[in-house]
């Protein structure tokens, strides 16, 4: 999965927003709260995706090969993907998705009830 169709698929995903943070990075947020990120850093490189995750599930995640805890979020559950094929794209998106309920089940219900959750 690229970063175009990172983008596309999140663009779906209800009750969010996205704003370009760090660098360029594509941040993807519900409730005001990120769920998903896709940084591309350096030139030539490819896209890295990384998305939070529960606790059993992050640590078996991380224990695959090509996904390594994400830099800056490991202690909050969060996992990178290190290549674009470390995972295929329907699994992404099913990852993707669960992180964006995830941190929607976090916000409050004053914020769920605003943002329809």
């Amino acid at each position: 999965m690229d970063r175009n169709q990172f983008d596309d698929f999140c663009t779906t995903l209800t009750a969010t927003t996205h704003v370009i943070q760090w660098g360029g990075s594509s941040v993807w947020k519900v409730g005001g709260k990120i769920f998903a990120i896709c940084s591309h850093w350096a030139a030539g490189d490819h896209a890295k995706i990384s998305f939070k995750w529960s606790e059993m599930s992050y640590i078996l995640l991380r224990e695959e090969e090509g996904i390594i805890p994400a830099p800056y979020l490991a202690r909050a559950q969060w996992v990178q993907l290190k290549h674009p094929d470390a995972m295929s794209e329907a699994g992404i998106q099913l990852y993707i998705e669960e992180a964006r309920r995830i941190i929607a089940g976090k916000l409050n219900r004053v914020a769920r009830a605003v943002f329809g959750l």
